[in-house]
């Protein structure tokens, strides 16, 4: 997998193999990262989160558009490994890359003493794990007010994004393929 753009732009990066991995690929990548830019996503002052973090595709173009820093959330260490790898690859070190090898929902649990501007979840498909993700996410702090979260799940599954939480309002839901991008603002003032 190739970073599109930004410092690392065109850098491959290991990608974890296995049943339920499935990395962004660089179409919906790109879209993506078009629509949080085009929303005022400035890279330079963000801190983002990258929750079932995979191969870290998501946040590693994030780091290499310039965000300030990235936590990597993933408990398969299988997977843990390959964003470690990725990390050395491209020369991150825990100043600006946190690889955190936990459960996403517990870790989420906790409370937050810094919010993230920019949250990516990809959720395993098939585990119904998106609505419990953003509720921690939401209940302890770890989004910034006016902060934005990406979804990423299966099209086949029958979520209602524009009544997901209270505090999030739908800015965008996109198809690409099987896959549903989900970007929300936060409008909570917490």
């Amino acid at each position: 997998m190739r970073i599109i753009a930004g410092t690392f732009g065109g850098r491959i990066l290991k990608t974890v193999e296995g049943p339920g991995y499935r990395p962004a690929m660089s179409r919906v990548r790109e879209s993506l990262f078009s629509m949080l830019e085009s929303r005022g996503v400035l890279w330079q002052t963000s801190r983002v989160m990258d929750v079932f973090a995979g191969s870290g595709s998501l946040a590693f173009e994030a780091l290499s558009r310039g965000a300030l820093e990235a936590r990597l959330v993933e408990m398969a260490p299988q997977a843990v490994r390959c964003l470690q790898g990725n990390a050395r690859l491209l020369g991150l070190d825990a100043s600006r890359c946190q690889i955190v090898a936990d459960d996403a929902i517990k870790m989420l649990a906790k409370a937050c003493h810094k919010p993230y501007q920019v949250v990516f979840i990809d959720p395993p498909y098939g585990k119904n794990l998106l609505q419990p993700t953003l509720n921690n996410l939401l209940r302890r702090g770890w989004l910034a007010e006016d902060g934005l979260v990406c979804a990423e799940i299966e099209m086949a599954l029958a979520y209602h994004a524009d009544t997901a939480h209270d505090s999030l309002e739908l800015l965008a839901d996109r198809t690409f393929g099987q896959t549903r991008i989900l970007i929300w603002q936060n409008i909570s003032t917490q």
